[in-house]
């Protein structure tokens, strides 16, 4: 069975099945929405994807958060296209001088850095 860790737009694969599961671990980095390349031996000396990469790929909730991730840590956005919620109202009056309410952090109307 394989395990799955999200790393910065990239995914560790890890094989559940071993005594010692650390000693299979390896990174399949994403490229396009695609599992590219991977870490492990086999993938570097085989003629097609490994078995790693073939995991990812038959996953697509793993490989579209992986994807996601990568977005964010490029410094993009995420969006889900179905979010029709509202900013809320400015609390800042009912806070200290020195910080912003939560909600116009999250509306982006201020920073934490004010």
């Amino acid at each position: 069975a394989f395990a799955f860790e999200l790393l910065d737009g990239d995914v560790r694969v890890r094989n559940e099945s071993y005594a010692d599961p650390t000693a299979h671990e390896y990174r399949v980095r994403i490229r396009d929405g695609v599992p590219h390349s991977c870490s492990c031996p086999a993938d570097a000396s085989g003629d097609g994807p490994c078995k790693h990469r073939v995991a990812v790929a038959i996953r697509p909730q793993v490989l579209e958060l992986a994807v996601q991730m990568r977005v964010v840590a490029d410094g993009g956005s995420t969006s889900s296209g179905d979010d029709d919620t509202t900013d809320l109202p400015c609390e800042c009056e009912q806070l200290s001088e020195t910080l912003p309410c939560w909600n116009c952090v999250d509306a982006g109307r201020r920073d934490l850095s004010e």
